[in-house]
Order: structure tokens, then C-alpha cells, then sequence
């Protein structure tokens, strides 16, 4: 195993790579084919996509074209924002099933709490309504896991109270000096397994001065420093790159950033100006 294939265990005893490959903003086409295809190549095993992004088909022939066996690449999708009723979810899930064409899907997410346009809104008994969907589509079998995606602590609580099945994990926006600690916690507190996505703020952080700093510390670059945190404090980065160097870089993560630099970096506020938190 490698640093990107090394995995973690979801609570139903799941095992999923412990870095993914981010595909949001990678358009539908050429551009996510070839970006899915040379992080294949490159050796990521676990490839995340969203029925929002717009680009699950060619993400689905970027790994059926792989030649790679389907039981060896994790596969993480999810159900639209927007999707607050049982029939939506159901028809949204089966059109993400189609345009992938996997077989099945290793894990699929509810996008967020609330549809992005009433961001923040009190959606609660709503999702209590989706997460009976979601839990079907897991007793199926067509999912191997199931979890939420962007939600707050509010959130959180009310669905684990009503789950029969409890979510296994949450994705939300992370990276050095915006780390959403109380949903981080209130998420691992329940059992989940917490992902990473943005972990380099979809960029901004790359000209973080002092988060360069510590990079030359290991001869590498902030991106490698970035994805490398995530991994110490011991959740799922989900980076995003599409040219073949930055797919490439980012993926020489063995190295560790010791003690004292750690504590600099979770000290670091304000790490990325310009980056709209909790917009994916």
C-alpha cells in the first residue's frame, strides 16, 4: 500500500483509501475523463464526484476505461442538495447510478442540509425523510456506505437521533486555519469518519507565506503541506488538481510535519482571503 491507498475504517467496516481525488468544478468531457484518468494512473484508488458536479458520466468511463478491477477503486457520489423528498432523492439517485455505470456506488452523501440556494436554512424533517431513502439504498446494496456532506452540528444531531442507520461519514470544507472544529467533533463524537474537501481552499492557500514557510522546512510545497495536515489530524483529504504535475504532486505525501510546525500551522487564521466557505 501506498500513503494514498493506506485506508481508513468506516463504522460498518468499510475500508476507503485515505486520500481521494476531488472532481468538483472538473467539467463534464475531456477535462474530467483525462483528470480521473491520470489520477488513476497516478494511483489514487478513491475518486469522489456529486450528481451536482455535472460530471459523474465521465468520471464513470474515466474508471470503467481504467483497467482497473471496480473492486479496487472507491467511489464516492452524492444525492443532490436540492433533493429534500423522498421521490427526489429516489430519482436522483438512479440517475447517478446510470451516468456512472459502476455496478454500484462505495459511498453516497447527502450534499447538504438544506438546497444551496436557502443555504442555512431548517431543513431537519426533511432530511429525516431522505435519510429513510438513504438507508434503503444501503439495505439494497447498491451502496456500500452512506454519510452527509456539509452539515452543522444542528444538523448533525437531529439526523443521528432519527437514523436507524447512523450516517458513517461527513465531508466538509477543511484546511489550514478553517478547520470547523465543533462539526469536525460533534461528527467523530458520534463515530464517522470525517473527509476533507478544499483542503487547499481551492487554491487561495497556495500563497499562504507562512504556510510556505514550514513547506521548506520539508523541501516540498504547500499543497503537499496541506494535504499532509489533513491526514495528521487524522481525516480524508480530498484534493483536487487536473493537470498531470499537480495530480502527480500531489500525491508525494510521505513525509511528516513534526510537533512544533503542526502547532504553527493550527494557530494559522485567515490562511486563504477570498475563499467562500461552505459553498460545495
Amino acid at each position: 500500500m501506498s500513503v494514498l491507498t493506506d485506508p481508513y475504517t468506516l463504522p460498518n467496516g468499510v475500508k476507503i483509501p485515505q486520500v481521494g481525488f476531488g472532481t468538483w468544478q472538473i467539467p463534464n468531457g475531456d477535462a474530467a475523463y483525462q483528470a480521473v484518468s491520470e489520477a488513476l494512473r497516478q494511483g489514487y484508488r478513491h475518486i469522489d464526484t456529486a450528481h451536482g458536479y455535472g460530471n459523474e458520466e465521465s468520471v464513470g468511463k474515466a474508471i470503467r476505461d481504467s483497467g482497473i478491477p471496480r473492486d479496487q477503486i472507491f467511489v464516492t457520489s452524492k444525492l443532490p442538495a436540492g433533493a429534500k423528498t423522498a421521490e427526489a432523492a429516489q430519482a436522483a439517485f438512479e440517475e447517478s447510478m446510470a451516468r456512472l455505470d459502476l455496478g454500484y456506488i462505495d459511498m453516497y452523501l447527502i450534499h447538504a442540509p438544506w438546497p444551496w440556494e436557502e443555504f442555512g436554512a431548517d431543513y431537519r424533517v426533511q432530511n429525516r425523510t431522505v435519510w429513510e431513502q438513504m438507508e434503503s439504498f444501503y439495505t439494497s446494496k447498491k451502496v456500500r456506505a452512506i454519510g452527509i456532506s456539509n452539515f452543522n452540528v444542528r444538523d448533525q444531531e437531529d439526523l443521528y437521533a432519527h437514523a436507524k442507520i447512523k450516517p458513517m461519514a461527513l465531508q466538509l470544507q477543511y484546511y489550514i486555519g478553517f478547520t470547523e472544529d465543533d462539526n469536525v467533533k460533534c461528527a467523530q463524537d458520534n463515530g464517522l469518519l470525517v473527509e476533507a474537501f478544499s483542503p487547499l481552499a481551492t487554491g487561495f492557500l497556495l500563497n499562504n507565506d507562512a504556510v510556505k514557510a514550514v513547506a521548506g522546512h520539508y523541501n516540498t510545497g504547500v499543497a503537499q503541506v496541506a494535504i499532509r495536515y489533513v491526514l495528521q489530524k487524522g481525516l480524508l483529504p480530498l484534493p483536487k488538481a487536473t493537470s498531470p504535475a499537480h495530480i502527480k504532486a500531489n500525491t508525494e505525501l510521505s513525509f511528516t510535519i513534526n510537533d512544533e510546525d503542526m502547532k504553527t500551522l493550527d494557530q494559522l487564521k485567515d490562511t486563504a482571503p477570498g475563499e467562500d466557505n461552505n459553498r460545495y
